[in-house]
């Protein structure tokens, strides 16, 4: 009985070590594979940035003129109407490698700043809209929401919140319109987004 149990631990021992060993050359190519990858994007030269998909701030749908006696709204209208000259775009989900191999290493800085715009913006409207939806206007909310989702936004509380709306507002069926923005998103939110629609779903039926 020992030694098939010695044996038996034998075997399990060599599969470890084959295994630890085989995890290392995985690891090591993919590093290889990396900074390979990373070599290749610092030389990339600058590219025209005119195909970018810049995004526009609809002002005339933001609520501008409620709730200005409240703190926060004024400090989030403020930073909407310096957004609103200044280049955004979502680049969530993509690598600066990727990025500098698409448009040029010189433009990294550009690129890193455009994106940063962007996740001020989703973040400045999901706040909005929740002190909104809270001070009982739901309509203004549901807009800056919805144009939220349509930038491509991973923030699982914007999608939360504009389904309890769909749902205050007897209209749950706009749910549904959501599942093709969600189910494409280039994040590592994606999985929890969409399961947070079809909860939303089924407690609607």
């Amino acid at each position: 009985m020992n030694l098939v149990f010695f044996a038996s631990v034998a075997t399990l021992s060599i599969a470890i070590a084959v295994n630890i060993r085989k995890n290392k050359k995985d690891q090591a190519a993919i590093e290889q594979d990396f900074w390979a990858r990373e070599r290749e994007a610092n030389s990339t030269r600058r590219k025209s940035l005119d195909d970018l998909d810049y995004i526009r701030l609809p002002m005339e749908t933001f609520p501008m003129t409620l709730l200005e006696d409240v703190p926060k709204v004024e400090d989030y209208k403020q930073i909407i109407l310096t957004l609103k000259d200044l280049p955004i775009v979502n680049f969530t989900g993509i690598s600066n490698t990727e990025l500098k191999l698409r448009y040029g290493a010189p433009n990294i800085d550009l690129l890193t700043q455009y994106d940063q715009n962007y996740t001020l913006l989703v973040r400045t409207l999901q706040q909005w809209a929740q002190l909104l939806y809270d001070a009982g206007y739901l309509t203004e909310a549901c807009q800056m929401l919805e144009f939220a989702v349509s930038t491509g936004t991973d923030i699982s509380s914007t999608y939360r919140l504009l389904c309890r709306i769909y749902k205050e507002q007897h209209t749950p069926e706009k749910i549904g319109s959501l599942y093709p923005i969600a189910e494409v998103l280039n994040s590592a939110m994606q999985k929890t987004i969409v399961r947070i629609l079809q909860e939303a779903d089924q407690s609607a039926d």
